[in-house]
Order: structure tokens, then sequence, then C-alpha cells
């Protein structure tokens, strides 16, 4: 039986506070935090896919805090940035390759019908909703532009 997202933050959580390990420990509780704070606003649960597109977006967030502390020269502030996006990417699904992302939109494509650009507005929610935490939307987007365009 698969275990649900927010029971093995729960375990985990556990384990970190046993062992010691302040890093996961504090990313665990930031996670959880932000899936209640998602709960609350949407008032009602969230099912794994949520959680997965809550993960994805805190990836997102060390990726340009990443970005922004290496253009301040703060090494210390990368190294611990990177440790927490290596244990998000922990719980996220293998990411997908660009080709699969750009066989995924074509099907969706195909079954809408979509002819051109026009038609992204229909394209991207299904897609988005399909592949949610197993791609960056941006790389989608991109896809999703450059297949409608050509």
């Amino acid at each position: 039986m698969e275990v649900d997202l927010k029971q093995q933050f729960k375990d985990d959580l556990n384990r970190a506070v046993k062992s010691g390990d302040k890093v996961r420990r504090s990313v665990i509780r930031l996670v959880i935090s932000a899936v209640n704070n998602a709960e609350i606003a949407k008032q009602a649960a969230l099912d794994d896919t949520d959680i997965l597109g809550i993960i994805a977006k805190e990836v997102r967030q060390r990726h340009e805090s990443i970005e922004a502390f290496k253009q301040g020269n703060r090494l210390d502030l990368v190294t611990q940035e990177e440790a927490e996006l290596a244990i998000l990417n922990s719980y996220l699904p293998q990411q997908m390759t660009r080709e699969e992302v750009i066989e995924a939109v074509r099907q969706v494509i195909k079954e809408i019908g979509a002819q051109g650009p026009r038609d992204k507005g229909k394209v991207m929610p299904k897609i988005i909703a399909q592949l949610k935490g197993k791609a960056d939307g941006r790389v989608i987007n991109a896809i999703v532009t450059e297949l409608l365009d050509s």
C-alpha cells in the first residue's frame, strides 16, 4: 500500500527530529506548514498532486534564491539552499525529459484538436494538471508555445 505524502512527511519529520538532522527537520516543517496553509485557503484536504505542486513551488524558490545568493557572493547561503533543494527534490517524482514533455503535449494537442497559438488557453490547463510535479511549468509553457506556433 502506498503511503500518502502527508503521512510520509510526518514519519520523515519524526526520523529527522530523532536523528538530529536540523536541515531536513526545518524543510519538512516548512512543507507541512505550506500544505496546511493551502488546505486552509482551499477549505479542503489536498491530494498528493496538489502537495507535489507545493513542493515544486518550493524547489523553484530555492533555485531563484541560489542564483541570487551566487550573485551576492554568499556561498554559505548557497550551500544551505542547495541542501534544502536536495531534500525537496527527494519528494518529487522523477522529472520528465524534454522529449517526454513534448510527447505528452502533442498528445493533449491532438485530443483537444488545437490548431494554433490561439488554442494555448485550452491546452495549458490540461497539460499542467497532467504533468504537475513531473515537469517544470516554464518548460511545459515553452514547449506548448513552440508546438502550437509550428
